[in-house]
């Protein structure tokens, strides 16, 4: 196979990757090298994954070392958080220890596409002719595909069913940005909190930001339209009326749920891995999409990782490379993996379409991740994180009144020119 090389990694593009943090996960392990001698009959193939808070003794060990052993090798995996693997990524391609299979963040994709230490699924003759399209964009660049969505996770709305009913709030009335601020008017005016969300300086910022920047009709390129700062005067609307608390301004998304758990919040802007805290909570939880500002769904970033191979030197491990990376995306596995990890939904109709046969009740985030929309989407690639950035600081002045939304923007928009240029 033929593996062009791109331009080298820089310590550029290592800083901007550490922007693009996980949305919850805890650092571990150490580095493995890759590959061998040019020929060599090595049978240990290395993985690394963003998985720590996954043992060798979890179903997903197990189903990592059934992959090595349907293609007759044996895997080293190591797991890291998924800054530190994106780091360890990098470094590794300088060095030439990269493993023979990476799973990593989607938004990451594109840049370790960059330094030209990925091979494509072209070049793997990996069959992507099913995989859902606004699923597979985060890992095109320049009209390349780099590795394959093992699964996607997104944001929806969930509310508590409870407080919505003495609210005399109908969830299925909730179709648009008018139709939720009146909800909240109505939860709120009945004594409860209204809705939390996450608006932290960090990824998890812009992560939450982006349906309602989307719903709104904006573009990344294009971050102080007017468009754009709808979205933000919708947030910073919401602060003022009283209907979300200012704790939002430094919420992560694992502190926005607490507080939903606590009961006393009519709404909160969440993610399908807390399905099954969902399910366990004092009250009865439901989730309805995520509104566009003047109705239907709207795009939510996509969450999830993708399966790569990066560039070996011994290009005889490829095939059983090869083998490992099909046997986690067949449709059985893109199913095995959901109902492992309890938070993925497959990237194909035909996995979504099994997993919902298993668990009716994920139809809501079935049709989330069937609208959603990559973060890298729209041929950003690299400039992903830097643009994210600016974003997330413009929602944190606004938030605080340090500006107002239209000025936060503006400032957002020229640094994102002079980062990207």
């Amino acid at each position: 196979m033929h593996h062009p090389r791109r331009k080298p990694t820089t310590l550029a593009a290592l800083a901007a990757l550490s922007l693009v943090g996980v949305l919850g996960a805890c650092s571990s392990g150490g580095a493995a090298a890759g590959g061998g001698e040019a020929g060599s009959e090595d049978t240990t193939y290395t993985w690394w994954d963003p998985y720590p808070q996954h043992d060798d003794s979890s179903d997903w060990a197990g189903r990592v070392q059934a992959c090595g052993e349907e293609a007759g090798v044996t895997i080293e995996r190591t797991a890291y958080d998924t800054t530190a693997l994106t780091n360890q990524a990098l470094l590794a391609a300088q060095e030439g220890t990269s493993p023979d299979v990476i799973l990593l963040d989607n938004p990451a994709v594109s840049t370790l596409a960059d330094t030209g230490m990925l091979t494509t699924v072209e070049e793997f003759g990996l069959d992507i002719s099913d995989l859902d399209e606004n699923l597979l964009a985060a890992g095109v660049v320049d009209g390349e595909t780099y590795g394959i969505p093992i699964g996607a996770n997104t944001l929806s709305l969930y509310y508590n069913a409870d407080i919505l009913k003495d609210a005399g709030v109908d969830p299925a009335s909730i179709t648009d940005w008018d139709s939720l601020t009146a909800a909240l008017g109505e939860v709120t005016g009945g004594g409860h909190k209204g809705i939390t969300f996450a608006g932290i300086g960090t990824e998890e910022g812009s992560f939450q930001f982006l349906p309602w920047f989307w719903g709104a009709g904006a573009d990344l390129r294009d971050l102080d339209s007017p468009e754009a700062v709808e979205a933000l005067e919708l947030w910073k609307g919401w602060l003022d009326e009283g209907y979300a608390p200012n704790s939002v301004i430094n919420n992560s998304q694992n502190t926005v749920w607490e507080e939903f758990l606590t009961g006393d919040f009519g709404f909160a802007v969440n993610g399908t891995w807390q399905v099954d805290s969902a399910a366990g909570a004092d009250f009865e939880a439901g989730t309805v999409q995520l509104p566009g500002r003047d109705g239907g769904v709207a795009p939510a970033p996509t969450g999830g990782e993708f399966i790569m191979a990066p560039v070996q030197e011994d290009t005889a491990r490829y095939e059983a490379t090869r083998q490992i990376v099909e046997c986690m995306t067949t449709p059985e596995g893109f199913v095995e993996t959901a109902t492992t990890f309890a938070y993925y939904i497959p990237p194909t109709a035909d996995g979504q379409e099994a997993l919902l046969t298993e668990k009716p009740d994920l139809e809501p985030w079935v049709e989330a991740v069937r609208n959603a929309k990559g973060r890298t989407s729209d041929d950003l690639g690299a400039d992903y994180p830097v643009i994210s950035e600016a974003l997330w600081t413009a929602v944190q002045n606004a938030l605080s009144g340090a500006a107002t939304p239209q000025e936060a923007l503006e400032t957002a928009q020229a640094d994102a020119e002079a980062g990207t240029s």
